[in-house]
This record gives structure tokens, sequence and C-alpha cells, in this order.
């Protein structure tokens, strides 16, 4: 009757988290963790769709410029000008659009009307970068995913 016993053993060894057996006639455990259950079949599906509204955000972007937009209020060079002891009284506001390319920075001079159209687009890079970013979070989502399925695939 020990091998009824030895499959019972067994059977019990795969249903619970810590695991008995013999070593050289003495009986040792270990503490194994079970493995995350799969999700259920329709996640892949979810992932499809999040992934094709992804998408269509991304095609209703607007212009878009990386950089920053600054609105400065500057002194001038006159020595008996009220802008160099009050800040109140500076000149301006001049705004200017900086931004980097091929490692430099570049500043470009803006005027009040234009000011807006660069704001917007300013705010159309950030959404694209969000957009980016999620994209990127769910593409490595779906693929540890599917490498998953594929490992258990490959061990039935």
């Amino acid at each position: 009757m020990p091998s009824a016993e030895v499959a019972l053993q067994d059977l019990l060894l795969t249903l619970s988290y810590g695991i008995k057996y013999r070593k050289n006639g003495f009986l040792s455990s270990t503490i194994m963790h079970r493995p995350r259950p799969l999700p259920p079949a329709a996640i892949p599906d979810r992932y499809a769709q999040r992934f094709q509204a992804l998408k269509r955000d991304f095609l209703e972007l607007d212009y878009f410029c990386k950089g920053t937009l600054l609105k400065r209020m500057m002194k001038c060079g006159k020595a008996q000008c009220a802008c160099r002891q009050d800040p109140a009284k500076r000149h301006g506001p001049y705004f200017e659009w900086t931004y980097k390319a091929k490692g430099k920075t570049v500043n470009v001079k803006l005027t009040r009307d234009v000011m807006p159209m660069f704001r917007a687009a300013s705010h159309q890079y950030r959404k694209l970068r969000s957009l980016l970013t999620r994209l990127e979070t769910l593409s490595q989502t779906v693929l540890r995913y599917q490498a998953k399925l594929a490992q258990h695939a490959d061990r039935d």
C-alpha cells in the first residue's frame, strides 16, 4: 500500500504551497509559490481594443512642437531707466520659444499673436508623449502576456 500513499502524497504536493518530500529517508519540506493564474481569454481582446483606441488618438493630433514657451520681462541697458530698480516696471512682455536642435539651444522670438498657436502645439506635444508612453506600456504588457502563452504552449 505504500505506492497508493506515495501517489496521494504527490497529488497533495502539487496542490499546496508547501511541498514535503523524502530525502535520504528523512521528511523534508520546501515552500514554493503557486504560479499566477493566467488572465481570462477576454484580456487579449481588451488589449487589442485599447491599442486601437490609442492609435485613433494619434490620428486626432494636430501640429506639435517640443520646447519651452517663455514670457519675459526684460531690463534695458539704460542706467537711468526705472526697469533697473523696480521689477514691476520692466519692459515687455516678450515671448520666446526655446528648444534644442543638434545639441544647441535655439531661441525664437514670438509675437503676442502667435503665442497661443505655439502653446497649443506644445500641449499637443505633451499629448503625443503621453500617448507614446501609454502605447509602449500596453505593448510591453501584451508582449509579456504572449510570451507567457508561448511558454505554456511549449510545456504542454
